[in-house]
């Protein structure tokens, strides 16, 4: 039997917030509980069976922490939220909502989206050396950075060193113009993305005059031990098995070490081993290591980007 139920939200803002651009969210909403939702000013109306209305409106009700002010929910809220109520972890699910990382220079919020975001986050804050291995778009290493930057601006680290291998993704280093330097940074530039985010970018240039930032290619860590730094390793899929010990035994004391990475994405001759792939064989059961596996689920860019890595996925299975 059909039924209907009216939601009224606290302002514009609130209704801006839950139905998202172009109703995104609603369709969402719809799409996971077969209801249907029509927004008119503040009141949401919410009509389909009664077991299709009660669903929503829990689902509705586990997005108020956002939508009551007024800030913007992405799709991966509303799955997250979904699956909190599936497993009863609404606790959780409050837990992740009200845990601000940090906050952007505009003011934005920066927090876990999913569960599995939120123990990667806990494991760097409880290890010297974290491995996160996950498909393109997981906030690997944005997430990374938001708390390396937070351990050098709080005085907890002296440094920052963001590092990847400088392996060409099917383009080659020596036909780019410029010296060393431009040609190695479109690597570094997701690096320097996170960095912008969080930092005054006037600021940046001067922190990396003084050696407090270093962006550099992983040649540039040899021979060196790294004290009292934030170490992220991004890429760490292009390593080779001896770039990969050189660059974990670098770790010095007070130092924390991230590295990042997508198995299935090495940019290496097919003939050489991923050095990522060696480590996490060897070190698996090494006291003080933590490893954090993202998936497709944890895709926080773009709603797309998520049904491309699905796509690529089935494909290479089949």
């Amino acid at each position: 039997m059909a039924t209907a139920i009216t939601i009224e939200l606290p302002s514009v803002d609130s209704a801006i917030a839950l139905a998202g651009h172009r109703e995104e969210n609603l369709k969402q909403l719809s799409k996971l509980t077969g209801a249907t939702f029509v927004l008119r000013g503040r009141d949401l109306v919410v009509s389909g069976t009664e077991s299709q209305v009660q669903q929503s409106e829990s689902l509705v009700r586990s997005l108020q922490s956002y939508w009551s002010e007024g800030r913007a929910i992405t799709g991966v809220d509303i799955l997250t939220a979904r699956h909190a109520l599936d497993t009863h972890r609404t606790d959780d699910l409050q837990t992740l909502q009200k845990d601000v990382l940090a906050r952007t220079r505009k003011g934005d919020d920066i927090r876990a989206k999913t569960f599995r975001q939120r123990q990667y986050i806990e494991a760097i804050r409880n290890h010297d050396l974290t491995f996160c291995i996950g498909p393109a778009g997981t906030g690997k290493t944005f997430l990374a950075a938001v708390i390396a930057v937070q351990a050098l601006l709080s005085n907890q680290v002296e440094r920052l060193i963001l590092t990847r291998p400088a392996v060409e993704a099917g383009e080659r280093l020596g036909f780019l113009p410029g010296d060393l330097q431009q040609k190695i940074d479109p690597y570094l530039r997701p690096l320097y993305d996170a960095l912008y985010e969080l930092i005054e970018p006037e600021k940046i240039p001067n922190l990396m005059e003084r050696g407090i930032i270093e962006v550099a290619p992983l040649a540039y860590m040899r021979g060196r031990t790294l004290n009292n730094a934030f170490i992220i390793l991004d890429e760490a899929q292009n390593t080779t098995p001896a770039q990969m010990k050189m660059v974990l035994t670098r770790l010095g004391f007070r130092s924390k070490m991230v590295v990042t990475g997508d198995v299935t994405q090495t940019d290496l001759p097919s003939t050489q081993t991923s050095g990522l792939s060696v480590a996490i064989n060897i070190l698996k059961n090494v006291e003080g290591i933590s490893f954090c596996q993202l998936t497709k689920a944890d895709v926080v860019r773009h709603a797309l980007v998520q049904r491309i890595v699905s796509a690529y996925e089935a494909h290479e299975n089949h």
